[in-house]
């Protein structure tokens, strides 16, 4: 049976058992009610409902809590209550007994939730219903949690694999989410591991099919005669579905396994899309998310870097998802203060870098260059990043530089820009001084001594004197745009 996403697959939750194991709450199971595997079952938050019918009210997954004040006293209409709250979905009915009202488990509710095995809970009457969902709610935060650091880790362990080309990227995504890969091409499988079966079943096929078929960015579900579910997606960024992940085991795919599938498809669909560069681009990947610079060459790309915007709403902003399909690549790193940076083909029109600050980032476009120069395309970002806080506008390198890249050796630039840096460089290794900042902040906000100094977060007169000390240094007139204009170019090329 072929299925589109379960908007709530997404959904943190937590299993039941996590909920009657909490000693605080002393809820008592009623054992006949359990089918096997019911403690398994995910709650996704609890919820008190004193309705007479409240089913239509619910979305599923409930731990629903009722201290009985409309239930109905025929034994009938007690079961179509519970046939109906089972049909709902939800993982299980609290029953509070309460002083004066019940005092005791209504029989005919027993034998209602143990023929239509709906888990039945009893909640004792010095156990208030908020303290549940008290619970329910940290438990949920902390599940949250380790479901944020899993998928940290498993995108760091996966953007490293991408360097070693499409099967070991299939086997690290097979062993993150312990199910089998197979990455689908037009008419073949390009690359399988962890015992996908071949050829693909029937309803796998369909499943492919019925993808290809639709439009967008999307996920599509079914599950096996054998019980193996299922997951297919398309691989980013070939929405139009040329390509599709496959992804299949016994136990179902939770919220942060289709997180690291999506990083997964992401990778694949990026090395599918570079071709013979794949482990270039892998390796380029791999500086850029872990900071390391073993990348190798290629067609150029540039660096694209962000920092939060102070005017804007950093709240939407501040997602990776969200930021990734903004800019049409997987490789954008979040970083504090908070800062992104992304490598990208094409560089982002300016109208769109507007909409970026519109959002919440003011960002800059790097240079264009091989994936081995990308270490050095870092330095050049950051200035840029400091003029764009400076005018308080986005920036792209060539439209900036006017051309004069192409008129000046790299290495010579490189050399002039170290040795007329050094002093300063030997005065900040010798202590906390920041004069390289210093003089990159204030010549980018022309002079400005309080827009300096609200920049880096200190005292006006703190910027004086490094200053002073900058052109004491360098034995310089920091009043001469001259001087400027040559400590600025070293700043470039540093």
């Amino acid at each position: 049976m072929t299925q589109s996403r379960d908007p709530l697959d997404s959904d943190v939750n937590v299993p039941l058992r996590a909920v009657v194991g909490n000693p605080e709450l002393a809820l008592d199971p009623v054992v006949e009610t359990l089918r096997p595997g019911a403690l398994d079952a995910p709650v996704r938050w609890a919820h008190v409902s004193e309705l007479r019918d409240p089913a239509p009210y619910l979305l599923g997954a409930e731990l629903l809590l009722t201290a009985g004040v409309n239930l109905p006293a025929e034994p009938a209409e007690i079961d179509r209550y519970v046939r109906r709250l089972a049909d709902s979905g939800i993982s299980a009915l609290g029953f509070g007994l309460t002083p004066g009202a019940y005092e005791t488990l209504p029989p005919p509710l027993r034998t209602a939730c143990a023929r239509h095995g709906l888990p039945l809970l009893i909640v004792q009457p010095r156990t208030p219903f908020l303290a549940i969902s008290r619970a329910v709610s940290v438990a949920l935060a902390e599940a949250g949690q380790r479901e944020q650091r899993r998928i940290a880790v498993a995108r760091e362990a996966l953007t490293r694999a991408a360097g070693d080309g499409l099967g070991e990227l299939a086997s690290a995504l097979a062993g993150r989410l312990r199910a089998w890969v197979a990455l689908v091409g037009v008419g073949d499988v390009l690359a399988a591991d962890h015992g996908a079966p071949s050829p693909l079943p029937a309803e796998v096929r369909e499943l492919v099919a019925t993808l290809r078929a639709g439009r967008g960015i999307r996920s599509a579900t079914t599950e096996l005669a054998d019980g193996t579910h299922v997951v297919a997606q398309p691989v980013y960024p070939q929405a139009t579905a040329s390509h599709l992940v496959v992804v299949g085991r016994v136990a179902r795919f939770d919220g942060a396994d289709r997180a690291i599938l999506s990083v997964g498809a992401a990778l694949l669909g990026l090395a599918g899309r570079a071709g013979s560069d794949a482990a270039g681009l892998g390796a380029t990947a791999t500086a850029l998310l872990l900071g390391e610079t073993d990348v190798v060459g290629g067609e150029e790309r540039r660096l694209v870097a962000g920092i939060a915007y102070r005017r804007g709403p950093n709240e939407v902003a501040a997602r990776y998802d969200w930021l990734r399909a903004r800019l049409d690549t997987p490789l954008v790193r979040l970083r504090p203060g908070p800062r992104f940076t992304a490598i990208v083909r094409e560089a982002p029109e300016i109208g769109d870098l507007d909409r970026l600050r519109a959002d919440g980032w003011l960002a800059v476009v790097g240079s264009p260059v091989p994936p081995a120069r990308l270490p050095e395309a870092a330095g050049e970002v950051e200035l840029l990043l400091t003029r764009a806080a400076a005018l308080e506008r986005p920036i792209v390198a060539e439209a900036a530089e006017l051309g004069l890249d192409a008129l000046i050796d790299p290495g010579v630039a490189a050399g002039f820009a170290a040795q007329a840096l050094a002093p300063l460089r030997e005065l900040d290794r010798k202590g906390d001084r920041e004069l390289v900042d210093t003089l990159r902040t204030w010549l980018a906000h022309h002079g400005g001594w309080d827009r300096t100094a609200a920049e880096l977060g200190v005292h006006r007169n703190s910027v004086r004197h490094r200053i002073g000390q900058i052109e004491r240094a360098l034995g310089v007139d920091l009043a001469d745009p001259e001087i400027r204009m040559r400590l600025w170019f070293a700043l470039r090329w540093a």
